[in-house]
């Protein structure tokens, strides 16, 4: 069983019907007792980060999340909240990888949030981009990005570089969609679902 973690995030319904059509068995829930049984974890999210860190402590959830020891993917803002620190509402995070979320550095002719298809490119082999093409496109909707640093296995570029894919021990995070990102997104879930727990 697969446990989806209640944060109130608009993507919530996308992502259990995207593991819907992989014939995975998803449970969305807020129960630690739950996720802590699961055979997978994902914390999906979309909004701040720091609002997000709020209703995980509302929930009792910062301890059981960072405890867990099977298969866990963060996505989008469910992603950030692995890192330390985020500059959005000075919020500090669940700190299971290093690291700082950044706001984009606002340039000319550069619309944030970040919105729309950009490829990746991948700097290493982990089992969550088997088989995935370089310079692969996905969905991403963000103003605020992680720096790409030793955790990072896949780099998208929008003006600043950034982590767009990051793993660290059981821990997997994508910054876009997965779920909103067709065949490749499709992919990257069905990737996790293999990784063995």
């Amino acid at each position: 069983m697969i446990a989806v973690i209640d944060s109130c995030g608009s993507n919530i319904t996308s992502v259990l019907f995207a593991l819907q059509r992989l014939g995975a068995d998803a449970t969305l829930t807020s129960n630690p007792e739950v996720i802590k049984k699961a055979e997978r974890v994902i914390l999906p999210g979309v909004g701040a980060a720091g609002t997000a860190m709020e209703r995980l402590k509302e929930q009792d959830l910062t301890h059981c999340i960072t405890s867990l020891t099977q298969p866990v993917l963060g996505i989008c803002v469910g992603m950030q909240l692995l890192f330390t620190h985020s500059e959005e509402g000075n919020a500090n995070l669940l700190d299971i990888i290093p690291g700082k979320i950044r706001h984009f550095t606002p340039e000319k002719d550069k619309t944030i949030p970040h919105m729309g298809w950009n490829s990746i490119t991948f700097g290493n082999t982990h089992p969550l981009v088997k088989d995935l093409p370089e310079n692969s496109y996905f969905y991403f909707v963000h103003s605020y990005y992680p720096q790409v640093s030793q955790y990072t296995i896949g780099e998208c570029s929008y003006g600043d570089t950034f982590s767009a894919i990051i793993a660290k021990d059981n821990f997997m995070g994508c910054q876009f969609h997965p779920e909103r990102s067709s065949k490749t997104g499709a992919l990257i879930l069905r990737n996790f679902l293999e990784i063995p727990a």
